[in-house]
Parts: C-alpha cells; sequence; structure tokens
C-alpha cells in the first residue's frame, strides 16, 4: 500500500515526519494522516511527481510508486485507463470479479488475454 512505502521510505532516509514535510513542503498533520492510511493518497501528480523525484524514484519504481496511490484511491491510474484496450476489458474484469473471488489460474488466463490483444495491436 502507498501509505506503508512512503513511510518507509522516509524512515530509510531518516527523516522524521516534520522534517520530510518542511523539506518537500506538507502540512505535518494531514500527511501523518495519509501514512496511517486515514486519508488517501495525494491525487495531485504534481505532488506525486515532487515525491518520486524527492526520493529518487524513476522507471519501473516511479511507475509502481504511482500506481500504489492510485489504487489506494481506488482509481485506475490515468495511462491505464487510457488504453482503448483496457477500456474493452476491464468491464468484462470488472463483471467477472463481482460474482466471486477469481482464482489465480483465472487472473493468469486474464492477464494473458490481455497481452495477446495488446501484441495484436502492436503488429
Amino acid at each position: 500500500m502507498f501509505n506503508e512505502t512512503i513511510k518507509n521510505m522516509r524512515v530509510a532516509k531518516r527523516l522524521t515526519l516534520r522534517d520530510f514535510c518542511e523539506q518537500v513542503g506538507l502540512d505535518p498533520s494531514n500527511w501523518s494522516k495519509v501514512e496511517r492510511g486515514i486519508n488517501p493518497p495525494p491525487g495531485d501528480i504534481g505532488l506525486l511527481e515532487k515525491l518520486a523525484a524527492f526520493f529518487g524514484l524513476n522507471g519501473e519504481q516511479k511507475l509502481k510508486f504511482m500506481d500504489e496511490a492510485a489504487l489506494q484511491r481506488r482509481e485506475i491510474p490515468a495511462d491505464v485507463a487510457e488504453n482503448e484496450i483496457l477500456q474493452k476489458a476491464l468491464p468484462a474484469f470488472f463483471r467477472a470479479a463481482r460474482g466471486h473471488e477469481l482464482t489465480e489460474e483465472e487472473l493468469k488466463n486474464f492477464a494473458e488475454d490481455i497481452r495477446k490483444l495488446h501484441t495484436r495491436d502492436q503488429d
């Protein structure tokens, strides 16, 4: 979860909550609630970019960081939501998931089907 990830990164840098907030321009009281999972992660992409830069995240690490924030807010990351294939596939996935817990095999099959659809568009 984003709140645990961001707190662990802050602690790894040996920063108190107040020091961290002072350095990145956040309110310690509100940020404490984010780290404890009371408030959702920020939705402001600019702030998330600033935090990722502060912690030196790039590439896959940065994407994972951004995705964790979106998922904890119960949102689909914007770059994923705009994908035409997923716009078609996700509603079917949601319908399938609502009725029951998907098995690991069903999830693997779903992911493979998405990869196949994506590969066809790449050709």
